[in-house]
């Protein structure tokens, strides 16, 4: 069960914790794969040069240098990291805006949708966040920004034409709690680590498939066992990140039922949604911001395909839900 009877405020509580978790993984992760290089190429080097087979000792020499190694350019390592984030991280909300083709709404433009959001936020006490369309006849809605200067929610064009009042409301609650709860900065935080450890892997493999072939043929199971090593990080990274995505979900409902008072409407909302939520030409990592991002396969909202979704099945959001009418 994701939700128990204990609460919303538990709920919240509880994926705030979870999230924290799943997040305090990724330096874990970069320090593994720091490990996993320099001890495959010093394993490949060793056998190389020394001309010996792979065994126990030359995997040990290679462990206890690949410790050793990680141990004196960590602090390198986390700041080129740290450059690389704070450069995306202060341009993604650009880019995502430019992928959407996202354009502002003004109170004159679309004034009923607009003092819907303001009264939101006057009674939550809060700064309001921009506005913005998509010209797209799907039914969904997002959430992005890293700051009171850059939040901004976004509804499609067929979701504003579509929905009643109180649903667009549900929806419009639910990406404001993926605000306050600084959800949208949490998922951009968790997108570019998971890139910056695809990038990682992309150089690692082609350097160590570059190397001189009586290197590859020497220490060819140490080059495999770095890229495999290298790998599995990164599919341990985009597993965290999909776990982080799936949590907030849950918790930005829970949020819009709380802020909204109608766990009906958001119920509503939400089966209007299913099976209308396409949107063609987005990139991926900007579908997961929005409110539902259906699997192309069935098959994938059950079982073990599941951890691979972006968002719980829209009908157990739904199950969990009905809980609280």
């Amino acid at each position: 069960m994701v939700i128990g009877a204990v609460g919303l405020k538990t709920h919240i509580w509880n994926n705030n914790v979870m999230s924290l978790a799943l997040m305090a993984m990724f330096p874990a992760l970069f320090i593994f794969i720091s490990w996993a290089v320099i001890t495959a190429t010093a394993i490949a080097e060793h056998m190389h040069f020394k001309k010996v087979p792979f065994d126990y000792t030359v995997f040990e020499i290679g462990s206890t240098l690949g410790r050793d190694q990680t141990i004196l350019i960590s602090p390198y390592i986390f700041a080129g990291v740290a450059i690389w984030f704070i450069i995306a991280y202060f341009f993604h909300t650009k880019m995502i805006n430019r992928l959407t083709h996202a354009k502002a709404i003004t109170r004159k433009s679309q004034p009923k949708l607009y003092n819907m959001l303001e009264n939101m936020c006057i009674s939550r006490g809060i700064p309001m966040p921009a506005l913005q369309i998509m010209d797209s006849p799907a039914l969904n809605a997002y959430a992005s920004g890293i700051n009171n200067k850059t939040f901004s929610i976004t509804f499609t064009k067929g979701l504003i034409e579509k929905l009643n009042d109180d649903e667009i409301e549900a929806v419009m609650a639910h990406e404001l709690t993926h605000i306050l709860n600084r959800d949208v900065r949490l998922l951009i935080v968790s997108i570019i680590f998971v890139g910056i450890i695809s990038t990682l892997f992309e150089a690692v493999a082609r350097g160590l498939l570059r190397s001189s072939t009586r290197t590859r043929k020497k220490g060819s199971f140490a080059i495999i066992a770095g890229i495999v090593a290298i790998a599995i990080a990164y599919l341990f990274a985009t597993l965290i990140r999909l776990a982080i995505s799936r949590k907030r979900e849950y918790m930005a409902d829970a949020g819009a039922v709380e802020l909204t008072k109608k766990p009906q409407a958001m119920i509503s909302a939400l089966e209007k949604i299913s099976g209308n939520d396409k949107i063609d030409n987005v990139d991926s990592e900007v579908k997961q911001m929005f409110i539902e991002n259906a699997p192309k396969f069935n098959f994938m909202k059950t079982g073990f395909f599941s951890i691979f979704m972006t968002h719980p099945p829209i009908e157990k959001r739904i199950e969990v839900l009905k809980k609280f009418t």
